[in-house]
């Protein structure tokens, strides 16, 4: 599978191809047919505290009073009536809505905390394209219980994600992680419910100026028909993160707000090694801040001192039943911040920067960080990133003090949907030596083609001593995404010297083509399926003797019901050559050429039930036996103010050299008091290890996630000859000073 330097010269072919094209297209800002909605100045402030219809100040601003469905009745009118103001003063930004519902008693509320899923209960949502680039944005929701839902959104939201408020890697798409400063209070009555929103100007990007125009979309759910409304209507298969698809806040007058924030932290945890000295309970006390300043309204500098995380929820366990890297996704809310900026490669493939190699060892230990420095957003249509980081030495560990920078520069070409950028990434061991070091270089492009078609890549090389040649990486993709049809074809090479050592491969040394076919289609009628989205997909990863290592073809349908019941039912036919035995467990897989079929069924029941379940089990051939493996959530809730969530994975695998039942559980418990005071708790098992362990967390919340909070952790292994008996409980107050207003 020698495909030569074509894909190099495709790819210089798409760069020059973006810089000519935003050359000869010179397209309007605005998008034809899409809504638009004039700016209203307020000359005084409305009183925030959810009465919309009995404050005179929205009064007078005119209404948006026409959603259109995407589900279940896709291009109908909203079921409900709902009415949409906006306005703005000089210091902040206003939304206010009023829900009508005609059975209000029928409202579902389903969770209090911030950041909670929106989607399975009555809740309004929207974006703001503050820089009109049709690509990034802030999204901001609530329910009718005035709970705070806030991300910020790269890249259209392209990229995967995890529902644990965490991207599946640092490649585009939401993150739930950034939290902002700003109010949101509601009211529920006879008529339905209602919210104001008061966002400060200081809490978002934007530029400033006069006569500005900003993308904007509006999103309702209405619960008890599973619907979903928009201001600005998508085409199937997409959402509202969709910016590029948005209707347009015209007529905006801008100034810079000022944002000068100090957020300091005090700390204290006691540390308890019950398999070393059950009556020893080792104390700490630190401190640290961090400061936030606006350079300008779209450019933010950040510094942190003595930066802790105590208050991050633990990774999920995992077991790894093949050969490659496992990855654990970043939690950390200053590194998630802008992530998007910061974000060249393939999610959770080849991610060429991947923040938890900063502070966390390769066996996950805490590294201290000791400081550093992010500067961040926009000048004019380029995106400027820059980051540098301190990390201490840890001398049982053998790790000793270093330096990592990244820069990263990507401009927008507006209008278009394209981009062009570069990123420099580095790793430098502070021992004096001289010789302790890894880079990463890297461009990468976005042609958007119309509305309905991209092509993307990147190019990148690394610098290690001791490494020279063959330590190159690029991928090429092109994909079609319009009224239903998903179709994308690509190729990814990274060589067998490529070494980015502050990034993440989940394998090295491969070629690797793939595509997907997908067409969605939407029924008309009120039958009983409302969408079927019939599918194919395929990826091989070959290695640079032209052997296929690893084929993975996937035939599947997703039955889509409008009660919010999906069903998914697939088969996929699998690939792998093994080189070199490895051993899952206890288990070894020997070297072989194994093809095998497995048929895989997903259940995803109505999320806005009380109970719902999703599953996914496969059945088939597995290297030389064969696996039944049934992986899942289950949610339940009582009321508005208590989830639980039970996570499962469990594999029965049948081998020649012997068999494996592998387990892993996790139970997360949350009790909402407030929708800013919580309990949260996670207990995880896994029988490979036979480690559990539980992480328990107590939320007082002021804004944009600071306050009190109270965190105990345990870890404890079977292992009663050299157990393992941790116990750590941490106490962390944070306070946020807004020092310029």
């Amino acid at each position: 599978m020698k495909l030569g330097a074509t894909p190099l010269m495709v790819f210089f072919g798409m760069l020059m191809a973006i810089s000519l094209h935003s050359q000869q297209s010179s397209q309007s800002d605005t998008v034809a047919g899409r809504p638009h909605y004039q700016a209203v100045w307020l000359e005084a402030d409305p009183v925030v505290d959810g009465d919309v219809l009995g404050d005179a100040v929205w009064q007078v601003v005119p209404a948006i009073d026409k959603l259109v469905q995407f589900q279940p009745n896709y291009g109908k009118p909203a079921s409900e009536k709902t009415l949409i103001r906006v306005g703005y003063t000089k210091t902040t930004f206003y939304v206010a809505v009023v829900c009508y519902d005609s059975e209000p008693d029928k409202i579902v509320i389903s969770d209090s905390r911030r950041d909670a899923d929106l989607n399975d209960e009555d809740s309004f949502l929207f974006i703001i394209d503050t820089y009109n680039d049709r690509q990034n944005g802030f999204l901001f929701g609530t329910n009718a219980q005035g709970m705070e839902y806030d991300a910020q959104i790269n890249n259209e939201g392209v990229g995967t994600m995890n529902a644990n408020r965490q991207q599946g890697g640092v490649i585009g798409g939401t993150n739930l992680n950034w939290d902002a400063s700003w109010t949101v209070r509601t009211e529920v009555k006879e008529y339905g419910w209602s919210a104001e929103f008061a966002i400060p100007m200081r809490s978002i990007r934007f530029s400033a100026g006069q006569n500005k125009t900003w993308g904007l979309n509006f999103q309702r759910n209405i619960s008890k028909r599973t619907e979903t409304a928009y201001w600005a209507s998508l085409p199937l298969r997409f959402d509202m993160k969709r910016v590029s698809q948005a209707g347009k806040l015209t007529g905006l007058n801008l100034e810079s707000p000022g944002n000068l924030t100090l957020i300091p932290y005090v700390l204290g945890r006691g540390v308890n090694n019950r398999a070393v000295d059950p009556a020893e309970t080792e104390t700490d006390f630190e401190a640290g801040a961090d400061v936030k300043y606006s350079v300008t309204p779209s450019l933010t500098l950040d510094l942190t001192y003595n930066t802790d995380f105590a208050q991050v929820e633990v990774d999920d366990q995992q077991i790894n039943l093949d050969r490659f890297n496992l990855f654990f996704p970043e939690k950390r809310a200053f590194f998630l911040e802008n992530a998007g900026q910061f974000s060249v490669g393939s999610p959770g493939e080849v991610d060429l920067f991947f923040s938890r190699r900063i502070g966390i060892g390769e066996d996950g230990s805490v590294v201290p960080i000791i400081g550093g420095a992010r500067l961040s957003g926009k000048v004019g249509q380029t995106n400027v990133g820059l980051l540098s980081m301190f990390t201490d030495a840890v001398e049982e560990a053998g790790i000793i003090e270093n330096n990592y920078s990244v820069a990263r520069v990507n401009h927008d070409f507006r209008g278009t949907r394209s981009s062009l950028g570069g990123i420099y990434i580095s790793r430098s061991g502070l021992d004096g030596s001289g010789d302790d070091y890894n880079r990463v270089y890297a461009m990468d492009g976005k042609w958007g083609i119309g509305n309905k078609a991209t092509i993307t890549g990147f190019m990148a090389k690394s610098n290690t001593p001791g490494l020279s040649g063959q330590d190159h990486a690029f991928k090429l993709l092109s994909n079609y995404n319009w009224n239903g049809w998903d179709i994308s074809a690509g190729y990814t090479e990274v060589a067998e010297n490529f070494n980015p050592e502050v990034g993440f491969l989940q394998r090295t040394a491969f070629r690797k083509p793939e595509f997907l076919l997908l067409k969605a289609h939407r029924f008309k009628n009120d039958g009983l399926l409302m969408e079927i989205r019939p599918h194919a997909s395929y990826r091989g990863f070959w290695n640079f003797d032209d052997q296929l290592v690893t084929g993975f073809l996937h035939v599947d349908n997703h039955w889509v019901f409008p009660s919010g019941l999906e069903v998914h039912t697939g088969v996929n036919f699998t690939t792998e050559r093994v080189l070199e035995p490895f051993t899952i467990s206890d288990i070894t897989v020997p070297v072989g050429f194994y093809k095998n079929e497995e048929l895989q069924l997903v259940i995803i029941t109505n999320p806005n039930n009380a109970f719902n379940l999703s599953t996914r089990t496969f059945i088939g051939g597995y290297f030389d036996g064969k696996r039944i493996t049934n992986t899942g959530t289950a949610n339940y809730r009582i009321g508005d103010r208590f989830n639980t969530s039970l996570t499962f994975s469990h594999s029965d695998i049948s081998l020649q050299d012997g068999d494996l039942s592998a387990f892993v559980g996790g139970l997360r418990l949350s009790y909402s008091f407030t929708p800013r005071i919580f309990v949260q708790s996670l207990l995880q098992r896994n029988n490979v290890s036979n480690i559990t362990s539980v992480n328990a967390r107590f939320g007082w919340l002021q804004n944009a996630n600071t306050g009190l909070f109270v965190v105990f952790n345990v870890v404890k292994d079977d292992d009663f000859t050299d157990a393992l008996n941790n116990q750590v409980l941490t106490i962390k107050y944070t306070h946020r000073f807004d020092l310029l207003r």
